[in-house]
């Protein structure tokens, strides 16, 4: 009765059992996974975000791109980070899920393949069944940081048979947090142009750096380029489901992929009207919101450095932006049996490695955007609970 392609395990695994139970028994719970911005203690100029929604909340004004002004905002973002973005190479969607379907639909038959990065998000498996795509990984391997594994991308390539069309990229990673650099870049879009690919770059991360400022793809020219961003974290907005595809690249593959994309677009013309007449004071709001999340960030990171100085069995993996930190720990069994463990004995919820595809056990992830509080009290209970192991 049901198509292949929603033929998933829904039953609840033993991690999301534990957390049910250990809720429903009104149990302490510190959780360290937070990754919905609104509810993390932040300070948001409510009465101008939505004065602004309410505006023009009868107008509609169908426009298959998105409206002019929210494109021109987008467009001035870029133009902040030294980058020419044209408002006509733009697209708003509801959200980067939307976006991802456009461009997947876009780029593939059913049975295509796109390269996908490995560990990282896990929304990519069901966005790639629901558009009929196989996801082929390839590696991102850590020595003294992370890196692309250009070997395991060309192994890849060679593997798909012929039916690879796109090469994923986030940028910076979720959750390893690591960007692409610059010699990357280039050897990407020598693979990608020499063998006709495109390159998808997920910059929902871009605007939180723990260094130097980073590039953005969305104005590379050299392989066709799709870059994905968001109100979701640029402006910690998620409810408001806004983001947006910035399309680059040689002219000719740019006008026809901008062309087919609009009729998608069309299609579906899922933006509605009052928020995007609202974009532009929410993008704004980004000013205020990243100030704040970058010293939550940077704060959590120095007490869990300074927690993980005074013992030797768990680390830190480096980390270049983004919300989340890796722990590397001992593997005494599976990192959900630890995590399971933790939560039990200590009170304190992290993810397991397994939940972004590392290769191995050893790995819990934890979200930096978390209240500083209960942040420094659960590194404190998880470095315990590791020693006494």
């Amino acid at each position: 009765m049901f198509s292949r392609r929603t033929s998933w395990n829904l039953c609840t695994n033993r991690y999301t059992q534990a957390l049910e139970a250990h809720r429903r028994a009104g149990r302490e719970l510190l959780d360290l996974t937070a990754s919905n911005p609104t509810t993390v203690d932040l300070h948001y100029r409510e009465e101008e975000l939505l004065r602004a929604v309410t505006s023009r909340a009868m107008t509609y004004e169908p426009a298959p791109k998105g409206l002019m002004p929210a494109r021109e905002a987008i467009a001035a973002y870029y133009a902040e980070k030294g980058s020419i973005v044209s408002v006509d190479d733009l697209i708003l969607t509801t959200g980067t899920s939307e976006a991802y379907s456009f461009i997947f639909r876009l780029l593939c038959d059913p049975g295509d393949a796109v390269l996908v990065p490995t560990p990282s998000y896990p929304l990519f498996d069901f966005l790639a069944d629901l558009n009929d795509v196989k996801l082929v990984p390839y590696e991102l391997v850590y020595d003294h940081g992370w890196q692309i594994d250009f070997h395991s991308l060309l192994q890849a390539i060679d593997g798909a048979r012929g039916r690879c069309r796109a090469v994923l990229v986030v940028h910076p990673n979720n959750p390893t947090g690591s960007y692409v650099k610059a010699h990357e870049l280039r050897e990407l879009n020598q693979i990608c142009s020499a063998t006709e690919l495109a390159l998808i770059a997920d910059e929902v991360f871009l605007d939180y750096p723990l260094g130097q400022p980073v590039l953005t793809f969305a104005a590379i020219n050299d392989a066709l380029t799709f870059t994905l961003n968001g109100l979701s974290k640029i402006s910690a907005l998620p409810q408001m489901k806004v983001a947006w595809i910035a399309t680059s690249g040689p002219q000719f593959l740019k006008s026809d992929a901008l062309a087919r994309l609009e009729v998608i677009a069309d299609t579906y013309l899922s933006m509605n009207a009052p928020i995007q007449h609202a974009f532009p004071a929410m993008l704004a709001e980004r000013h205020s919101i990243q100030a704040q999340l970058l010293d939550r960030i940077k704060s959590n990171l120095t007490v869990l450095d300074e927690k993980l100085a005074d013992q030797t069995l768990c680390e830190r993996l480096a980390i270049e932006g983004g919300w989340y930190a890796v722990l590397r720990v001992p593997v005494l069994g599976s990192d959900e049996d630890l995590a399971i463990s933790l939560l039990h004995q200590t009170g304190v919820l992290l993810q397991p490695g397994h939940f972004y595809n590392f290769p191995t056990d050893g790995y819990l992830v934890a979200s930096l955007i978390t209240p500083s509080n209960e942040f420094a009290e659960g590194i404190v209970r998880t470095v315990t609970y590791i020693a006494k192991r």
